[in-house]
């Protein structure tokens, strides 16, 4: 048996921190999640940042999305949500059979909202809404061990 295995056996989540679109478009987070009981996932503006920077895999949906999103902040967390609610969906039947204890995927806000408490909450219902994924959550930037739900 897989040290993960066993981990996960014994109670224990285990979370991926990181997301690339490649990731999910190989099938590695699904073999994440199969062969190495892999349950969630969290990400941030620079792991994104980092993934969209460092790969060729956004070039397309970038030009595909650049008309539409109105700005760069709307583009970057459109094409994070397409990667988030992918994942979601893959940790889904988690999140239902553990009734919400796991399966979760996160998101931070924008860190530029850190100082302003009221459009940090606005822009994380902004975005829960648009992925329309129960077990997508936002954590707050400013305090990561709280997050947001609905």
């Amino acid at each position: 048996m897989k040290a993960t295995e066993q981990l996960h056996r014994m109670g224990q989540s285990l979370w991926l921190d990181n997301i690339t679109r490649g990731l999910i478009s190989s099938g590695t987070l699904e073999r994440y999640n199969r062969e190495l009981s892999v349950t969630g996932l969290t990400s941030n503006p620079s792991i994104f940042d980092h993934a969209i920077r460092n790969t060729a895999s956004y070039d397309e949906a970038i030009r595909g999305k650049i008309q539409a999103a109105q700005g760069a902040e709307k583009l970057f967390f459109d094409l994070a949500l397409d990667d988030l609610t992918k994942a979601a969906d893959l940790f889904r039947p988690i999140h239902d059979a553990t009734n919400g204890a796991d399966g979760w995927v996160s998101l931070e806000v924008s860190p530029l909202l850190a100082d302003e408490p009221v459009k940090t909450l606005e822009a994380a219902r902004r975005l829960f809404a648009a992925a329309d994924r129960p077990n997508l959550f936002h954590q707050d930037p400013r305090h990561p061990a709280r997050t947001l739900r609905h």
